[in-house]
Order: structure tokens, then sequence, then C-alpha cells
């Protein structure tokens, strides 16, 4: 593998440009769920966790990686430590979220698009981000293409989701 910064430096504005989004992205869903205040409510942990919060989630994580790669790191093994540990956080949540949907009934109840975008395709980008870190760790260039393909799938289900719920609570029917 090439140093890291060679390798790395080719990706610097696409990263920039993916971490500016994202952070957009956080503060956009903060502004969606005012305005779908009472839609999401702590006595439906499940629906909050799958889907206001995982989209949270995944644009931080895509926020949290675009930082690391434009951290000023020397050490190559931190930065795959690093990128390891945000794909297996994503996985911890990811799987947080399934099992409270199981225990709640509600995998059984969304339709199967839902499961696609909610549940499998973010748990297939933190698989690739997590096996981006291993990688990365053992010094092979394939790990950057993994990361960018993680996070890139990461910011396609956070903006899919994130208009879903928008026009989901829009026009849901009021209690």
């Amino acid at each position: 593998m090439t140093a890291l910064t060679d390798a790395m430096t080719p990706w610097h504005e696409f990263y920039m440009l993916l971490g500016t989004a994202s952070a957009t992205m956080v503060g956009l869903l903060f502004v969606a769920a005012s305005v779908g205040s009472g839609v999401f409510t702590t006595d439906r942990p499940a629906a909050l966790r799958v889907f206001l919060s995982a989209s949270v989630v995944h644009f931080s994580s895509i926020l949290t990686a675009s930082l690391v790669v434009l951290a000023p790191l020397r050490s190559e093994m931190l930065f795959a430590v690093l990128i390891l540990g945000c794909g297996l956080f994503g996985l911890a949540y990811s799987c947080l979220a399934l099992r409270d949907t199981m225990r709640d009934g509600l995998s059984v109840r969304i339709a199967w698009d839902d499961r696609l975008w909610y549940m499998t395709l973010p748990i297939i980008a933190y698989l690739f981000e997590t096996a981006s870190g291993a990688l990365l760790a053992v010094r092979l260039d394939l790990g950057c293409v993994a990361l960018a393909l993680a996070v890139g799938i990461l910011l396609v289900i956070g903006i899919h989701n994130a208009w879903d719920i928008t026009v989901w609570s829009i026009t849901r029917p009021r209690d």
C-alpha cells in the first residue's frame, strides 16, 4: 500500500463534500423532527430508533468518517482503528434497532421496502465500513474504496430515509 496520506489525497474533496452534506442533513433532520413532533414518541421506542434516530446516526457516521479521513493523522493503524470503530458502532446501533423492531412487532408490520432501506441496507453499509477499517489495518488500498462505498451507501440511505420520514409525517392522518 502507498502511504496513507498519498492514498487518501485524491479523496480529499470527496470527503470534504460528504462531511459538509452530512452535517447539513443532521441539521435538517432536527427541523423535520420538530415539524413531525408528536409522531415519534417515547412510547414507540422501536419506531423512534429505526426511523428517526437511525438517520441521525447514519449522517453522523458519515461526518465522523469524513473527519477521520481529513484529520492530519500520522498513524495508519490509528486511522484504520478509528474507521473500524465507526463501522462497528454503526453495526451495533443497527442490531439494536433490529432487536427493537422485533420486540415491538414492528418488523412484520412495515413494508418490505422499509425493511430494505431502514434495516438491511444500513447493515450492509456498516459491514463495508468495518471491512474497510480491517483492509486499511492490513495496508490494502482496497480499504479506501470500501470506505467510500460505505459512506456513499449511507448517504443515499440517509437522504432516502429523511425524505421518507418527512413525507410520511406530513401526509399522515392526525390522531
